[in-house]
């Protein structure tokens, strides 16, 4: 099997020939070919040489157009820093005012800016390994993306006060992110990852009044374009995993705060599970050796449909032997068919 078709295997709840790794890279690839966080963020050639690179030297299964959470918000007018080591940072937030929402006006990802960039690294990576490696696109979920626009404080104090200006701002998003989504499926990307790490931060009854809506409508019509749909919710979502499990989602990353026999429960037998092991503590500061036991036990409790995957992002100053203690554990489990 290749990378592609180990991974789709995964989701179909057929056996694979070995464990597919897809370890969420950003600035550990900037670094390994030389190119700063700025280089890998602004120039989808510089994003798709390094995941190549990285998935090349490493031997993980899959190529992903993540690099920040500010696409979408700076194709809307947000101006951002950019630094050498670190994802970009907004100046302000253009909701500031929340009487400017009624002034935006949807982007159209293909129109020239940030949005566009990342459905250039999905057709450029389809170029380069179209059907071998599976290409992964990003959004930004709908309680996320109203955080960057808005500002989290402001959010969660407006999911209170005015949750009529909530529900407005969130299909306002919802719209958006189907948009920028069917732009990088159309371009090449066969799995979309949703982020909406803020969703984290609040009750299962706000999940499932503001957030869930519009994420189900997402999945939908993620589906409906032909890709498959990977949660990404950063922190304890432990409170959200049975409302998590009604939205129909392909694969759920897993943070290192969940339980994740847990999630394995509540998620049912279906659903990827990816995690959860702490990218610093498990990862970054461990010994490869515990690397390795890290991704066995993981293993052990999710089964059959897993990617081996850290609980976050890998750290960029992890050293290259714990990289490659991952992918020696998913090359051992060739071993062990019946896993």
């Amino acid at each position: 099997m290749n990378s592609y078709e180990r991974t789709m295997a995964v989701f179909e709840g057929k056996q694979p020939d070995r464990l597919p790794a897809h370890p969420i890279f950003m600035g550990f690839a900037a670094r390994l070919v030389g190119a700063t966080y700025e280089q890998y963020a602004r120039d989808f050639r510089t994003l798709v040489r390094a995941q190549l690179a990285t998935c090349e030297r490493f031997g993980f299964d899959g190529v992903n157009c993540i690099s920040d959470a500010w696409r979408e918000a700076a194709d809307l007018g947000t101006e951002l820093i950019f630094y050498p080591d670190a994802p970009p940072a907004p100046k302000g937030h253009i909701l500031a005012d929340k009487a400017a929402l009624a002034r935006l006006k949807l982007p159209d990802p293909l129109a020239g800016g940030r949005m566009l960039d990342r459905v250039q690294a999905c057709a450029l990576f389809r170029e380069k390994v179209g059907g071998e490696q599976p290409i992964g696109g990003w959004i930004e979920g709908p309680l996320a993306e109203a955080a960057d626009l808005r500002g989290i404080n402001e959010v969660m104090v407006d999911l209170i006060d005015d949750p009529a200006f909530v529900d407005d701002l969130m299909d306002f998003v919802c719209e958006m992110e189907i948009a920028f989504a069917r732009a990088q499926v159309a371009a090449g990307a066969d799995i979309i990852g949703m982020g909406d790490s803020a969703s984290s931060l609040i009750s299962e009854q706000m999940y499932r009044r503001f957030v869930f809506p519009r994420a189900k409508r997402i999945v939908d019509a993620v589906h409906a374009a032909g890709a498959k749909l990977r949660l990404h919710i950063c922190g304890d979502i432990t409170h959200l995993l049975e409302a998590i499990a009604e939205l129909g989602v392909d694969q759920v990353d897993v943070d290192y705060p969940v339980d994740l026999a847990l999630a394995r429960e509540k998620l049912g037998p279906k659903v990827v599970l990816s995690g959860n092991f702490d990218p610093v503590t498990e990862l970054r500061d461990a010994t490869p050796e515990e690397v390795f036991r890290a991704c066995a036990r993981c293993h052990e409790i999710c089964g059959q449909r897993y990617i081996l995957g850290a609980g976050c992002e890998v750290p960029q100053d992890t050293p290259h032997e714990n990289v490659r203690a991952m992918i020696d554990y998913a090359r051992s489990t060739a071993q062990n068919a019946g896993h």
